[in-house]
């Protein structure tokens, strides 16, 4: 095992290895066949799942639907400055086989990569198991005579086909599934406007009032101005699940990008847009559409019956469109499984490719695909046949709690890593050479670097306050909240000592030049394509 890699280059029989993981051969990498159509729909994927179609019915029904509002947009922020990070750090160095744990170490410390990386990856996996044991909930709702069990091994069979055959075949299926959900979005968001104007069958306008009745704000374990900031707070919290691992999809894929310098900052920038349309103004209707107390949207039934979608399309007097919601719920679930399937075997390749995890997991097809990583992924998804048992339910919420938190604890290190990356440019005066600059740097950086930590500590703060239904402590949510940090300060306390690694490597020992050669050169021979007709402007507008 590896602890430390000082932009040494391996060589011998085969290709040239930087720090034993990413290439600069150009024959002998991972093949580059996602397009910017492929890897910003793949980001889209990751981010819209069962989260924005039933999960934010679950926060509704808690706090509101003005704490439900403000939760997501303060999360799209957040989300945007990681974006904007990651961006700038995989268009300024974008080899082939790279993964921000491999930036990680390279930046700030072989230990925090090391936790960073088995962080992400069984953050991934498990959001695999969750989304196929997603996936079969919701074709029960049509109540077929098929066992759960089928239903998750077929979900789980076409995501390990589309992620082994081929880079073209995956981001191309990804873009197809992700198409489907967000036109699906964009009708029923269409279909809210409708409704609260008053062109629904019962012809009646509900405007905001549900904001008046039963009110804008459910005050949260506490009452008055600090209840009211709990509410939001609490909101501001759950909306992450919808968001974790979302912007580091297009860093993963940033080494398996055509025109990467031209295409992850166009990437980044049009994420944050469409992020607004498919949750600020999603959540916005939801809270108009329904009620807070509506009884339906505590219900434990774990289909689209919970969906605040179907509740308010079905209070408007709208029928038959219970199917259709379903199904792009479904498919949500099917496209975010398919996505993190991919991330997550790019992680373990990177991890085996620096001696971090078995060698075996590094093999590949011919065609440049880690297939014994994909296998090894997707494995541990396997752990959705729990959703068989009589208790399938609570480990699925148990997936859910366990990925959030990782989610947010990945965040944290992808900002100490961008920071680093940046003071380490600063100092040896390569600040002007960034190919792709953001905006506010790095304040923003450092602002909600503090703000997600703040989030990773009060995530669980409920259970403080709130008793179990037998009067005692509430174990088991603050297991679920809070068992991913030990996990990683094992990981990362583990590796140091054994290792014994310096806490951060020194700015001037930082290594932000080998590659960057290589890249500059490649990356000339870039040629952005012309639109010929109105047709393909708009077309290159949209992709």
């Amino acid at each position: 095992m590896k602890s430390e890699h000082e932009g040494s280059v391996e060589s011998g029989s085969g290709p040239e290895l930087l720090d034993g993981l990413v290439s600069l051969d150009k024959d002998s990498q991972l093949q580059r066949g996602l397009k910017s159509r492929h890897i910003q729909f793949l980001a889209l994927g990751g981010a819209i799942g069962t989260g924005l179609f039933v999960g934010s019915g679950g926060i509704l029904a808690i706090v509101g639907p003005l704490p439900l509002w403000l939760g997501y947009l303060s999360q799209m922020f957040v989300v945007w400055c990681v974006m904007n990070a990651i961006a700038e750090m995989t268009t300024y160095l974008p080899m082939r086989g790279i993964t921000l744990p491999y930036f990680t170490n390279r930046y700030v410390d072989g230990s925090l990569a090391f936790a960073a990386g088995w962080n992400y990856w069984y953050a991934y996996a498990i959001l695999v198991a969750a989304e196929a044991s997603a996936g079969a909930i919701l074709l029960d709702y049509w109540n077929t005579p098929v066992h759960a069990a089928v239903w998750i091994t077929i979900i789980l069979i076409v995501c390990l086909a589309l992620n082994i055959i081929a880079v073209e075949v995956f981001g191309e299926a990804e873009f197809w599934f992700a198409s489907i959900k967000l036109i699906t979005i964009l009708g029923l968001i269409i279909t809210g406007i409708v409704i609260m104007a008053g062109g629904a069958p019962n012809r009646e306008a509900i405007g905001f009032r549900t904001w008046n009745d039963p009110g804008a704000i459910k005050p949260y374990v506490a009452t008055g101005n600090w209840g009211n900031f709990l509410a939001y707070w609490t909101a501001f919290v759950r909306a992450g699940f919808s968001f974790i691992t979302s912007p580091e999809l297009i860093g993963l894929a940033a080494g398996e990008t055509v025109a990467p310098r031209r295409n992850i900052p166009k990437a980044a920038r049009r994420f944050l847009y469409r992020l607004a349309i498919f949750y600020g103004v999603s959540s916005l209707i939801l809270g108009c559409l329904v009620r807070s107390d509506h009884p339906r949207l505590l219900s434990p039934e774990s289909n689209a019956n919970a969906s605040p979608w179907v509740i308010g399309i079905q209070e408007a007097g709208i029928g038959g469109l219970n199917h259709v919601i379903n199904a792009a719920i479904l498919t949500s679930a099917w496209s975010a499984g398919n996505a993190f399937l991919y991330s997550g075997s790019r992680i373990l390749y990177s991890l085996a490719a620096t001696g971090q995890a078995p060698r075996i997991f590094t093999r590949t097809t011919r065609r440049g695909v880690p297939y014994a990583a994909v296998l090894g992924t997707w494995s541990l998804g396997l752990l959705a046949y729990l959703n068989v048992s009589e208790n399938g339910a609570t480990v699925f919420t148990w997936f859910m709690n366990i990925s959030t938190i990782s989610g947010f604890i990945a965040w944290i290190v992808v900002l100490i890593t961008y920071l680093r990356f940046r003071s380490a440019l600063k100092f040896q005066g390569l600040l002007d050479t960034l190919p792709f600059k953001t905006i506010g740097q790095p304040y923003l950086s450092w602002f909600v670097l503090v703000l997600v930590s703040l989030l990773t500590l009060t995530n669980g703060f409920q259970v403080f306050a709130i008793k179990a239904a037998d009067g005692g402590f509430d174990y088991k949510n603050f297991l679920a909240a809070y068992i991913t940090i030990p996990a990683f300060l094992i990981l990362y306390v583990g590796h140091k000592l054994v290792y014994r690694t310096p806490l951060c490597k020194p700015l001037a020992d930082v290594d932000v030049v080998t590659g960057k050669k290589e890249m500059d050169e490649w990356c000339e021979g870039d040629v952005k394509p012309v639109p010929k007709n109105w047709l393909q402007r708009v077309w290159f507008w949209i992709a």
